[in-house]
C-alpha cells in the first residue's frame, strides 16, 4: 500500500507558519501578542518581539522531517476517521516547537557549527538570543494548548502531559551532557537505552499521546502508545547516529559527533567487546574536537566501529526496535490503515 504523506505535510506546515509567524506580515498582530504575552506595558515593538521569534522561525524555516506532527495526526487517526482530526493538526506546532527549541539549546551545548546545512543559530544571533529565544519557544507550545484546547479537564491533562515530558527531555539532555563532558565515562547499554528514550523519545511519546487524546481516544490507550511511541524515538536517535558516522546527516558533515565526544551506541557496542581501544577512542575524541571536521581522528574512529561490527550491530538494534513497535501498533488497531501508515513511516527510514 502507498501513503502519500504530502497533502498532510503541508498542511501541518501552514499551521507551523501561522503559529510562529513572520510579524511583519501580519495584518493585525494583537491577536498574537494576546495569545503569547496578554497586555504589555507601553514601549515593547514588534523589533523585541523578533528577538524570539526570528531565530527560532529561522531555524524552523530550514525544513525537518516533521515526523513528530505528521505521526501526531496518524495517531489521531486511528481513533478517528482522518476527516475528522481537525484538533490533532491544530495541536502539530506543540511538539514541533518543543523540537526546534530544544535543537537550539542542544547545539550551544555541544558546540556545534552547523544545523540542517547552515550556521548554529547561536552563531547566527549569539548565544544570548540564541538561549533565550529557545527558552521562550518551549513555553509558547503551552500556547498552543491554551488557543486549540476549549474543555478545561482536557486543557489540564495537555498541560500535565506537556509538563512531564519537557522534565524528562531535560534529564536526558543531562545525562548526555554528563557522558560527552566526562571523556572517561562510558554508558552502559541500558543507561544510553534510557538517556535516548527521554531526549529523543519523549517527543515521539507526546506526539502519540497527544494524538490519541486530540482524536477522542482514552488516556490508557494515550499511556500504552506513548511507551511503544518512546521505543520508536530510541530506535530512530540510534539509526541518525548511524547515519552519522556513514553518510552524514542532512546538513551536517560526516562523524560531527566524534568531535563532540558523543557516547552514541556505536561506541558502546565497540567497548564491550573491545574495552582495551577505550583510551584511543578518548584520545581520538580530544584529537577530533581540536582539529574539527577534517581531522584524520574522525575516520581513524569510524574505521575501528566498521571494523569490529558495531555500526551494523547498532542499525539491526534499531531496526528491530522500530520494526517490532510498527507491528505492536498493528495488532492494537487491527492493521487500520492509520497503524499501516505509520509503520510505512518509519519503516521507511530503515
Amino acid at each position: 500500500m502507498k501513503f502519500n504523506y504530502t497533502p498532510k505535510i503541508q498542511k501541518i506546515e501552514d499551521i507551523l507558519d501561522n503559529f510562529l509567524p513572520e510579524l511583519e506580515s501580519l495584518s493585525n498582530i494583537d491577536d498574537w501578542q494576546t495569545l503569547n504575552f496578554g497586555a504589555l506595558p507601553q514601549g515593547v515593538e514588534i523589533t523585541h518581539f523578533n528577538q524570539l521569534v526570528n531565530p527560532c522561525r529561522n531555524l524552523m524555516k530550514l525544513g525537518g522531517k516533521r515526523w513528530r506532527p505528521l505521526f501526531m495526526v496518524l495517531c489521531a487517526e486511528l481513533i478517528k476517521n482522518s476527516e475528522d482530526v481537525d484538533l490533532a493538526y491544530k495541536l502539530t506546532p506543540l511538539v514541533e516547537l518543543v523540537h526546534t527549541a530544544s535543537l537550539i539549546h542542544d547545539d550551544i551545548e555541544d558546540g556545534a557549527d552547523e544545523r540542517r546545512g547552515q550556521p548554529a543559530t547561536h552563531l547566527t544571533w549569539g548565544i544570548d538570543t540564541a538561549i533565550n529565544s529557545a527558552s521562550w519557544l518551549y513555553f509558547s507550545a503551552y500556547s498552543v494548548i491554551e488557543k486549540e484546547v476549549k474543555n478545561v479537564q482536557l486543557k489540564n491533562e495537555f498541560y500535565k502531559m506537556l509538563s512531564m515530558q519537557l522534565r524528562r527531555l531535560h534529564l536526558g539532555q543531562a545525562m548526555d551532557i554528563f557522558w560527552h563532558r566526562n571523556p572517561n565515562e562510558i554508558p552502559s547499554k541500558e543507561s544510553y537505552s534510557a538517556m535516548v528514550r527521554m531526549k529523543t523519545g519523549t517527543l515521539a511519546s507526546l506526539s502519540a499521546q497527544a494524538g490519541i487524546i486530540a482524536g477522542g481516544g482514552s488516556f490508557e490507550q494515550a499511556e500504552v502508545l506513548g511507551k511503544i511511541a518512546s521505543e520508536i524515538g530510541e530506535g530512530f536517535q540510534v539509526l541518525d547516529d548511524v547515519i552519522n558516522i556513514t553518510t552524514g546527516n542532512k546538513g551536517k558533515k560526516r562523524g560531527d559527533d566524534i568531535i563532540e565526544g558523543k557516547k552514541s551506541l556505536p561506541i558502546i557496542l565497540h567497548l564491550q567487546k573491545n574495552p582495551s581501544d577505550k583510551e584511543s577512542i578518548i584520545k581520538n575524541f580530544e584529537i577530533a574536537s581540536q582539529e574539527g571536521i577534517e581531522s584524520s581522528a574522525i575516520e581513524n574512529t569510524i574505521q575501528m566501529l566498521e571494523s569490529s561490527g558495531a555500526i551494523t550491530e547498532a542499525k539491526i538494534y534499531a531496526s528491530k526496535m522500530i520494526d517490532n513497535s510498527c507491528k505492536k501498533i498493528n495488532v492494537l488497531y487491527n492493521n487500520s490503515n492509520a497503524s499501516l501508515a505509520i509503520e510505512n513511516l518509519f519503516t521507511s527510514l530503515l
